[in-house]
């Protein structure tokens, strides 16, 4: 079904979930911090399929996990019954086959993939990793250049241990190498391709599949030029049918909500050299949001400010609201956010927004983070979810929205959430150790895992 991933035994944990639609808070329902899941078993091999997240082919979604240490990524599989924790890999860089980076820098950047695409149309998808490889001058100074490599997928996953191809680059690019490598479908050919900015950030390059085993891609674009920002792009289509992903690039950012630019893509022609500016907001998702058939972009405010004072520059219209572009080119529609309770706010926000569709309907709910977890706004139609674990400092009790997928192919997403002790991730999102897999918006998981339990290969 669609695609919603952005990141993620213990068995399900019962908890309560207050469905409310009016004002007033939600109820902190108490759960157990979840467990470490069991000993880990091999994927069952596949025979391939059009999904960019069905790592081993066998036509389940699967879900990449950070391990908390930093250095690796766990896969945790999919399958009839859901994702099941005690089905994973654990990758790190030596698994991968990168290379080390130049003698005495950080040798943890590149251990973890920037994403997963299949580029040489296999049926199984396959692992981008951006390394340190080479140092060049500049000027009178010299610097490193980051460069993609490509670990190759099978019905098992990347093999251990293979090797890594480098990525052919445009001779334009190739001195410097490339940063920001999202995947997608940008001219709609059912091939995957990948996007990403110079390390001068001075425009677009686009690398289009399907690209052979030596890294080499079919064609490449290297337009328009962009101001310098991150890129967003829209989900390859999971069913294979090929659909023309477009792309959104959100400009910098001092803490304030910031512009964004975005970038339609079209079936045979790929994405256009004009941009189209949309309101301020650094929350975003694409979907099907009014169930038309079209893809839409939501783009909202998520909650950061520049606490410098008279620094943000946010205007009163985008603070607590989001927008959603139809796919049809008329006028946005506009939603009000969730109130922030009193005292709950920070400088830093609750988080961003996911796509997601629960009930299975073909029309995408917008999942966006609160002070409290999170809610489905679904049309008018507005269901918090929440997980409160009963740990640390109340106010950073709550666990926050990583992503949606159906797991099980029943044709309905379920709610990827996360959570950690602290202020790290209390503050900003990060580092979490801990996940939990909806039954959609019920009070039931599918899953749930201490994500310190993911016993890492020996590397």
């Amino acid at each position: 079904m669609k695609s919603r991933t952005a990141l993620p035994a213990a068995f399900a944990v019962c908890v309560v979930l207050a469905l409310l639609t009016g004002c007033g808070g939600v109820p902190k329902v108490p759960v157990p911090v979840p467990s470490a899941p069991a000993e880990s078993r091999a994927p069952t091999p596949g025979k391939g399929s059009k999904d960019p997240d069905d790592i081993n082919g066998d036509g389940y979604r699967d879900v990449m996990v950070p391990v908390p240490s930093g250095e690796r990524v766990a896969v945790v599989y999919g399958s009839a019954k859901g994702l099941a924790p005690s089905t994973r890999t654990v990758y790190g860089r030596r698994d991968l086959g990168v290379p080390d980076p130049p003698e005495g820098e950080d040798a943890s950047k590149g251990d973890v993939p920037d994403t997963v695409a299949d580029l040489d149309g296999d049926g199984f998808p396959d692992f981008i990793t951006t390394v340190m490889d080479k140092r060049y001058k500049s000027g009178r100074n010299f610097d490193y250049r980051y460069a993609p490599y490509v670990t190759w997928g099978g019905p098992d996953g990347p093999k251990a241990g293979a090797g890594a191809s480098p990525v052919r680059l445009p001779q334009g690019v190739s001195k410097l190498g490339l940063q920001s490598v999202v995947r997608g479908d940008f001219d709609g050919d059912g091939h995957h391709d990948l996007a990403a900015l110079p390390q001068n950030g001075s425009s677009l390059v686009v690398l289009y599949g399907p690209f052979t085993r030596s890294g080499v891609p079919a064609r490449t674009d290297t337009g328009p030029p962009l101001p310098e920002g991150d890129l967003v792009v829209d989900d390859i289509d999971p069913s294979g049918k090929p659909r023309a992903t477009s792309l959104l690039l959100h400009e910098m950012s001092d803490g304030e909500q910031s512009g964004n630019i975005l970038y339609p893509a079209r079936r045979g022609t790929g994405l256009s050299a004009n941009g189209k500016r949309l309101r301020a907001g650094n929350a975003h998702a694409f979907g099907d949001f009014d169930g038309d058939g079209l893809r839409d972009v939501a783009v909202g405010d998520d909650g950061g400010h520049n606490n410098e004072p008279e620094a943000d520059s946010t205007s009163s219209e985008v603070v607590g609201s989001l927008a959603v572009y139809p796919g049809s080119g008329g006028a946005p529609v506009k939603h009000r956010l969730p109130e922030v309770p009193e005292g709950a706010g920070t400088d830093y926000g609750p988080g961003g927004f996911v796509a997601a569709d629960p009930d299975g309907d073909g029309r995408d709910g917008i999942l966006v983070a609160t002070y409290e977890g999170a809610t489905l706004i679904d049309g008018d139609k507005r269901t918090p979810v929440q997980r409160n674990v009963q740990k640390g400092p109340e106010k950073w009790r709550h666990t926050r929205p990583a992503g949606a997928a159906d797991f099980d192919g029943d044709g309905k997403d379920e709610l990827i959430l996360n959570w950690a002790s602290g202020g790290i991730f209390g503050l900003y999102g990060e580092d979490p150790t801990h996940w939990w897999i909806t039954d959609g918006t019920t009070s039931r998981d599918q899953a749930s895992f201490a994500a310190t339990g993911l016993a890492p290969r020996a590397s």
